[in-house]
């Protein structure tokens, strides 16, 4: 998997790149990730990159030939997609993700001031993209957002891959609580399924806790999960909730 980014402020990825389950990742080649500069390709003397809007407005808008120019520098391969980090993009889910990590390449394109001449966005963006609800200075914390939920579908990239299986989200749920060492702390105990080692029962206490997170906390995701379970124990489970 190769991540493009192109960015007005390169610099704010140098800790994302380098560090953590992103870093390990690029050193061990599961991932590639390539920053470019826009402001290099702008054909300006003093290397411009945006400009007022027509019609008026407050703000500047990003030109077309600098983003064309650093997108066209490099060849894409047949299996990829070219993404602009857009507040009135389609919200970023888990489906999302997952259907993100089977490209071979992905370029992001980081917005700034009032955002990227629609010409550009028309002829050479396949898809926009949104975090959430809020609107941030630029594209690069959502950028970074992206490339780390993508990485970590692509194969080695988590330690155990088993990890990015069961998580919230996966299979419609939100996930359960954890424990960790020691079992008791200031009086309060891990709860007893878990110590027992009977993984059919742990597995149950799980999913029943993931229940009732979910229809606490994200009643919209329970309803969408109730109407698509076909198996016999979790709906046994899910009555419970229901």
């Amino acid at each position: 998997m190769i991540f493009r980014v192109l960015t007005l402020f390169p610099e704010q990825f140098e800790g994302f790149i380098s560090t953590s389950i992103i870093g390990r990742a690029i050193g061990k080649n599961a991932i590639q990730v390539e920053i470019e500069q826009i402001r290099d390709f702008s054909i300006d003397k003093h290397k411009k990159v945006d400009d007022a809007p027509f019609g008026g407005g407050a703000g500047m808008v990003m030109a077309v030939q600098p983003l064309r120019d650093a997108l066209m520098s490099k060849p894409r391969s047949e299996n990829s997609r070219v993404i602009y980090m857009s507040p009135r993009g389609t919200t970023l889910t888990h489906e999302k993700v997952v259907s993100l990590s089977t490209y071979d390449e992905i370029t992001i394109v980081c917005g700034h001031y009032e955002g990227v001449d629609q010409r550009f966005i028309d002829r050479y963006v396949d898809e926009e993209i949104s975090i959430g609800d809020y609107v941030l200075t630029g594209g690069e914390l959502a950028a970074m957002v992206l490339m780390d939920s993508v990485s970590r579908m692509v194969d080695s990239v988590l330690k155990n891959d088993a990890s990015a299986e069961d998580e919230s989200f996966v299979n419609g749920l939100l996930e359960y609580p954890h424990y960790t060492r020691p079992v008791e702390i200031d009086g309060d105990m891990v709860p007893e399924v878990l110590l027992s080692g009977h993984h059919a029962e742990i597995a149950k206490w799980r999913l029943d806790q993931s229940l009732e997170i979910t229809k606490s906390r994200r009643p919209d995701l329970f309803e969408a999960f109730t109407k698509k379970v076909h198996d016999k124990q979790t709906i046994k489970i899910l009555k419970k909730h229901l």
